[in-house]
């Protein structure tokens, strides 16, 4: 599969889980989608849970919703920081709203509550936040990856593989 001028984000910010940036990124960089991490500052260095530093190659002034094709949200701590300024949920809602691949893991479920993309929507995350998902107004399901139109979710770094195989899929079909 061939994903040659597709467009694609992945959102960073302190505390992101590290393979739930890193494998998605690679991922569809191997698939030949062009690929940036974005985070609140271009330049800016963001580490990871345990450590490893991620440089944002874009942010939410340089990049336009409607100039990507996909957004991947990891979880982490990292959605609770995006969750504290506005920009990130902006990103997300008009990704959701211009009917582009959003794609969101484990804690990233908060962001895609923040945005308010879930109600009458089935979706997956952590199962610690599935009181939250429910709240946004989601069906919650155990699943290894849910997909609901164009929304992609999964609850956690084993499910990656689940995740990358419905995003590429879904991207292919974009």
């Amino acid at each position: 599969m061939s994903l040659q001028g597709k467009k694609a984000v992945v959102l960073i910010e302190e505390q992101y889980q590290e393979l739930e940036v890193w494998v998605p990124y690679f991922r569809l960089k191997e698939e030949g989608a062009g690929v940036l991490l974005m985070g609140q500052e271009k330049g800016r260095v963001f580490r990871g849970k345990f450590g490893y530093p991620a440089t944002a190659e874009t942010d939410y002034k340089e990049t336009r919703p409607d100039g990507v094709d996909l957004v991947v949200i990891p979880g982490g701590f990292a959605p609770d920081f995006m969750r504290r300024y506005p920009e990130p949920a902006r990103f997300v809602a008009g990704v959701f709203a211009a009917d582009k691949v959003v794609a969101s893991i484990c804690h990233g479920a908060w962001l895609l509550s923040s945005a308010g993309v879930l109600k009458g929507r089935r979706a997956t995350a952590f199962h610690a936040i599935a009181d939250d998902v429910r709240n946004a107004g989601a069906q919650w399901v155990d699943a290894e990856v849910c997909v609901d139109g164009r929304l992609i979710t999964s609850r956690k770094p084993e499910d990656l593989p689940a995740f990358c195989r419905e995003i590429l899929k879904a991207l292919a079909a974009a």
